[in-house]
């Protein structure tokens, strides 16, 4: 395929898919520190006691 069949993307658009792809990162994020916390609170202080 050449180039020239191509579309190229405004700047605007590009800002615009920059700003999703730092708010999907920033959903992500959260969620995987919402899913720690509460398996550590699920599984409460003797997760930590445990003999190694």
């Amino acid at each position: 395929m050449p180039d020239d069949d191509r579309i190229k993307p405004t700047e605007k658009e590009l800002k615009a898919r920059r700003n999703r792809s730092i708010a999907i990162a920033l959903a992500l994020a959260a969620f995987v520190i919402i899913v720690y916390l509460g398996s550590l609170m699920k599984l409460g202080p003797s997760l930590f006691d445990r003999a190694m």
